[in-house]
């Protein structure tokens, strides 16, 4: 087994999405958590390109101390001054310099020729090999360049001194197949290939990016350059959790790697909070539908044994437990497991009964909740215990003023109120929800999607928290977001109080 190197872009090239940049302080909190992540290489933007990128960089270099960091240039040697200056505090560095090798890109992007770029290549290289020993080569659109001719560009680089040598799918043209063919091609025509580290680069314009970052793997290519999320230019990078789960969940893939998977839920929610980017509800891994089952079917294998339908276990990447989700599809086991968590033992007669009146419900219904299932049974601690609910949210915010919310809630019949501060009106809402309920609740999602278009708009806010190891949800909607916003967190912690 050979150890395959983690290249995170997400702070460079998962950084270019439009509307997701982030601060200095923020990029410093996400390189953090990579580090924890133990990726290898950290690569954290483009420092020509801004003195913003340039300022994180150094700043970024200042606290990190295991994995490398590496900062972008092209083929320019201003670019590479400037990359070589913004990594003067790393402890591991690496300048990443390269040119288009497309006939694409020379002739319409440079308009240039193969020998120019050829030259430009190993110029590139040779000058960053004077700040530093550890040197990446990127081949601009290589899934479109012609094999052989990249093969000169690639052994030309690895002469010159490039200790990784790039092979980007730009623009996610690439077959797994035919990525596969080139990785392979490479490593059997570039006569000094195994004095260098060859890398897969791939977007995902097609839905390939995954397959073909793997197909590379497959065939010799021992560093991978991915996003978390695949957040990325245009339809975004491989996802990096797609890529370490594969390798660990599939035995007969030849490298292994050091991520902490346990930590990949953690990092997903981070980068998807910090760049307000929300996480599709299917997107492999770490989507919220991840490890939902609501098929009665699928629900019934997975509670009789997890893997009849899970091939990963969800505590692997650090989700609690598998979600059994009540639908009118769901089955009369997924309907008795959630009786016996709440503590409600019922007899097959009982559970029918139970089930035609669930079924009826949930016909009508989309969100079935734990007081509902009370209902249906005729348990009385669904009135015994009623749900908390909001009765009364006043905020004050502004330009030149501290975000403050005032927030009553009525809480088995009592009024309580309380007024805290934050860093903007729903998290100071927020915060005044938590001092009244008394629980230790943590935020793990947080999603307003708007219903329509417009300022007077109808915003849908869902939440997710986790009190005591389990996950419970709440939701809400209303043209105003904070009230939204309130209203769903007091839905969910409603349910922790049933």
């Amino acid at each position: 087994m050979e150890k395959l190197y983690l290249f995170d872009t997400t702070l460079r090239d998962g950084e270019q999405v439009p509307g997701c940049q982030l601060n200095t302080i923020e990029k410093i909190e996400l390189a953090k958590a990579l580090e924890l992540l133990k990726v290898d290489v950290i690569e954290c933007g483009f420092p020509i390109s801004s003195p913003g990128d340039f300022n994180s960089i150094v700043e970024i270099s200042k606290v990190i101390t295991e994995s490398t960091i590496c900062a972008l240039t092209r083929a320019v040697e201003r670019d590479i001054d400037v990359a070589a200056d913004a990594l003067h505090f790393a402890k591991r560095k690496r300048i990443h310099t390269g040119i288009g090798t497309s006939d694409m890109h020379i002739l319409h992007k440079f308009r240039s020729n193969r020998e120019d770029i050829l030259e430009r290549a190993v110029k590139c290289v040779k000058y960053a090999r004077r700040f530093t020993d550890d040197v990446e080569f990127y081949a601009e659109d290589a899934g479109r360049t012609e094999n052989e001719y990249l093969a000169r560009v690639i052994e030309a680089v690895i002469a010159a001194g490039a200790t990784v040598v790039n092979i980007p799918d730009t623009t996610g043209y690439c077959m797994p197949y035919e990525y596969g063919e080139k990785i392979k091609y490479l490593r059997e025509n570039v006569s000094n290939i195994h004095k260098a580290i060859i890398s897969t680069h791939c977007h995902n314009d097609l839905g390939m990016a995954t397959a073909n970052t793997l197909a590379g793997v497959m065939n010799g290519a021992r560093q991978v350059e991915v996003t978390v999320n695949g957040i990325g230019e245009r339809a975004g990078n491989t996802a990096m959790e797609e890529v370490v789960m594969a390798i660990k969940c599939r035995k007969d893939i030849p490298v292994y790697t050091e991520i902490e998977t346990r930590l990949i839920a953690r990092t997903s929610r981070l980068v998807s909070t910090l760049m307000r980017m929300p996480v599709q509800p299917n997107k492999a891994i770490v989507g919220r539908n991840a490890f939902a089952h609501s098929s009665g079917i699928h629900q019934d294998g997975v509670l009789k044994n997890r893997e009849s339908y899970e091939i990963i276990d969800p505590a692997d990447v650090g989700v609690n437990e598998s979600t059994i989700a009540l639908t009118a599809r769901s089955g009369r086991a997924a309907l008795n497991h959630h009786y016996k968590r709440l503590g409600v033992e019922l007899t097959n007669e009982e559970l029918d009964q139970a089930y035609d009146k669930f079924l009826k419900l949930a016909d009508c219904k989309k969100d079935i909740n734990d007081q509902d299932l009370l209902v249906i049974v005729g348990v009385t601690r669904a009135k015994q215990n009623q749900k908390i609910r909001l009765k009364y949210l006043q905020v004050v915010c502004g330009k030149n003023s501290v975000p403050m919310a005032t927030v009553k809630l009525v809480i088995d019949g009592e009024v309580c109120c309380a007024t805290s501060s934050g860093n903007g009106p729903i998290d100071a809402a927020f915060c005044a929800v938590k001092s009244l309920v008394h629980r230790k609740i943590n935020l793990e999602e947080f999603l307003v999607q708007a219903i329509t278009r417009g300022s007077d708009d109808v915003g849908k806010v869902h939440v997710q928290i986790e009190n005591k190891g389990s996950i419970y949800y709440g939701f809400s909607a209303n043209t105003d977001i904070v009230t939204a916003s309130v209203e769903a967190l007091v839905n969910a912690v409603s349910k922790i109080m049933i």
